[in-house]
């Protein structure tokens, strides 16, 4: 289903220090990040927020704009307030660049949740919660992300959820394998 009120960020900007180059590793014989993309390229326009450029080839398959991060370095929180002062939409979709299950399913399923003055709708299994593979009002991004950001030197995503309306959405688990090791790209192959 497509969503015209919402914008897809694709976070890929981390220093990926325990699996360097992991976005571009292959997956299923592609590029991790490309699979990321395809999976999620249907439901709303996309933009990746990232520190550059990925090689030619990867940069070339990737029909969408890339968004360089204002706060490097900050975590996925920077990357997320960087995209959110450029795009429109009303939401914004976040999808990490590393979780190669998650798929429109999860948008489709959290915009259905979605309810007037809600600012988040965020995936949960068991008692674990997704804040990146969530729904974000942008307004509220903007507002509070920024302040987390000029107020504390590591502000993370949980920090920015306590100031949030948030709505949680039980999820399947299977949906939020995210790689994060040579060992993980391995086990996580194949549809969950």
């Amino acid at each position: 289903m497509a969503h015209a009120d919402i914008a897809t960020v694709i976070l890929a900007g981390g220093r990926a220090t325990r699996f360097p180059g992991k976005l571009e590793a292959a997956f299923d014989g592609e590029p991790l990040l490309l699979r990321v993309y395809a999976n999620v390229r249907d439901a709303a326009p996309i933009v990746i927020a990232g520190r550059g450029s990925f090689t030619e080839a990867l940069d070339e398959r990737l029909e969408c704009p890339l968004v360089i991060d204002r706060w490097p370095d900050r975590g996925p929180l920077g990357g997320i307030v960087s995209a959110a002062s450029a795009v429109h939409a009303p939401r914004i979709f976040v999808v990490a660049g590393d979780a190669p299950h998650v798929t429109t399913a999860v948008l489709d399923a959290l915009a259905q949740a979605w309810q007037p003055g809600d600012e988040a709708a965020v995936p949960m299994h068991g008692t674990q919660i997704e804040p990146l593979a969530a729904l974000y009002d942008r307004l509220a991004i903007l507002r509070e992300g920024a302040a987390l950001l000029a107020e504390r030197e590591s502000a993370s995503m949980h920090a920015l959820l306590e100031r949030l309306r948030v709505r949680r959405v039980v999820l399947d688990a299977a949906n939020f394998t995210n790689v994060n090791t040579a060992n993980d790209l391995v086990n996580s192959q194949g549809t969950p």
